[in-house]
């Protein structure tokens, strides 16, 4: 599935928010964009693990960015944390965008939850975004607020609800129109809530597509 596509990745810098899946659709839509020919470079604004198949840049500066560009089309950068973890490269973000055809940034963090709820300091988007992705994993959908939302005080009152109650598309839609965060989203694991995931595209009002990066589909 070419998922840079399907959700309308344009050249540039993309931020991608929200829940489960966000690493999994950079590495994806990096690949694809990668085949097709361009150089793209995998990064964060917050944290995150390298790719452990990957050119990993962790030094400052562009000389080694660009020496790894030449060996790959399709890379990581950041800097390297005490834990292991990645922190957002030294290189400023309007300096790799201008060196990479595609820079795809990981935006936020949701404690490995389906769904996310944003506090006032996040997502960490970069100003020089074109597009912001958020991501919704349909795993949460049938199951109390408090046990797949990330912030759950703060879901629970963007949609509305109880931290007990169960999440429904219209629960999610709720939230996601409150917030504005994003250009696009994709529902991913759809094949676990196919029927809640398409009616979630339904109810929303901006691009927005339901499909499994698992499965490498739309529904």
């Amino acid at each position: 599935m070419k998922w840079a596509q399907v959700l309308g990745m344009r050249p540039g810098v993309t931020a991608v928010i929200g829940g489960g899946g966000k690493t999994t659709l950079l590495r994806m839509a990096g690949e694809t964009l990668a085949a097709a020919g361009f150089n793209v470079l995998l990064c964060t604004t917050t944290k995150i693990y390298p790719f452990s198949d990957l050119p990993c840049v962790t030094e400052p500066g562009e000389e080694r960015l660009l020496a790894a560009r030449a060996q790959s089309r399709l890379l990581c950068a950041g800097s390297s944390l005490d834990n292991g973890k990645l922190a957002a490269p030294a290189v400023p973000m309007a300096r790799l965008k201008a060196l990479f055809d595609y820079v795809l940034v990981e935006a936020d963090g949701s404690a490995h939850l389906p769904l996310k709820a944003h506090a006032p300091h996040e997502p960490v988007i970069p100003p020089e975004a074109g597009e912001i992705i958020c991501v919704v994993g349909a795993s949460g959908f049938g199951k109390p607020i408090r046990e797949v939302a990330h912030r759950p005080e703060r879901y629970a009152a963007l949609a509305g609800a109880g931290e007990g109650d169960l999440v429904t598309p219209r629960i999610a839609a709720k939230v996601l129109k409150a917030e504005k965060l994003h250009t696009g989203i994709l529902i991913n694991q759809a094949e676990l809530a196919a029927a809640q995931a398409q009616e979630l595209v339904r109810l929303l009002n901006c691009p927005a597509v339901a499909g499994s990066l698992k499965l490498g589909k739309l529904f």
